[in-house]
């Protein structure tokens, strides 16, 4: 059996299959929805199996539409790279890149996209910005040309390049009796404080929890926060001390009324690293960023 499908079709499925939504699918597309909805049907009917089912407001893809969405997204992955590369043979620099960074990343990465846009006016950009378990569910479905993170998951094949140290450094709020001490002091000395850390699954408390275990140390977590800023804000308050990433933090951290405690075993070095699904083919684009943030680093280093 043959299917005979419009590259049209396809577009509308695989926006109705990412938004979750005809109207939704619509807007993206810039079309009507009874248009997705004639399309879509007349996508059904060629492939001969229903696509979708609406549950109450939601639409969810049937086993066929879900693998029909992933044939989509690698179908039209080729084309875009196929597309880049006959502008690389024109001599020409467009196309689009599709980026997703941890949040912890957001500190550094966002400030390259500028310089590299001036390099490569025609590039789209789109930056995905989320914490550790949903880059990874990206990861999974390959939603992203390249991905920076602090501790790839290992279940999936991948190319992963060291690129930047991540120093996660152990904060207090300002006054704290230990900021004053003259020599690192035990991290035993800190079983008596609140820990505010990362929520479970993020690349922080995974690093710190590896160093906490290697020690021999239990901390006593009273909170767990998705976000830096927010915990800067409670350490700040007074709830308890936190570890993050140094580069969250202003260079004089006491701007944000906090201080650096001198602990043994602090800064707990990580490291961001550019990943890839390893059977991925690079976009022109992808490489282009790939080789731009090869020497951004370098420069900042």
């Amino acid at each position: 059996m043959s299917i005979h499908a419009t590259l049209r079709q396809l577009r509308l499925f695989l926006a109705v299959a990412e938004t979750g939504s005809i109207s939704a699918a619509a807007i993206s597309q810039h079309v009507t929805q009874p248009t997705v909805s004639m399309q879509l049907k007349q996508l059904s009917d060629h492939v001969g199996l229903p696509l979708y089912e609406v549950m109450g407001r939601r639409l969810h893809l049937t086993d066929a539409g879900q693998r029909l969405a992933e044939t989509c997204r690698d179908l039209f992955e080729r084309w875009d790279g196929f597309e880049m590369e006959v502008d690389a043979l024109r001599g020409l620099t467009r196309g689009r890149l599709r980026l997703a960074v941890v949040s912890t990343a957001k500190y550094f990465i966002p400030r390259l996209l500028g310089p590299f846009s001036d390099r490569y006016p025609g590039v789209e950009v789109s930056l995905e910005v989320a914490n550790r378990d949903r880059i990874v569910g990206r990861l999974e479905q390959n939603l992203d040309d390249l991905v920076i993170m602090t501790t790839p998951p290992e279940h999936l094949d991948l190319q992963t390049e060291a690129l930047l140290d991540n120093p996660l450094v152990l904060i207090a709020p300002l006054g704290h009796p230990l900021a004053s001490a003259p020599q690192p002091v035990e991290l035993d000395a800190l079983r008596a404080e609140r820990f505010i850390l990362r929520e479970p699954g993020s690349g922080t408390r995974i690093s710190c929890e590896r160093a906490f275990v290697a020690r021999e140390f239990v901390p006593s977590v009273r909170m767990a926060l998705g976000s830096n800023e927010a915990i800067k804000q409670a350490v700040a308050g007074g709830y308890g001390v936190a570890v993050v990433s140094r580069h969250a933090l202003d260079r004089d951290p006491a701007h944000d009324g906090l201080v650096l405690l001198p602990v043994e075993g602090f800064p707990i070095m990580s490291r961001w690293f550019l990943v890839s699904r390893r059977e991925k083919r690079l976009s022109p684009v992808a490489e282009a960023f790939q080789m731009f943030l090869r020497e951004s680093v370098a420069a900042m280093k």
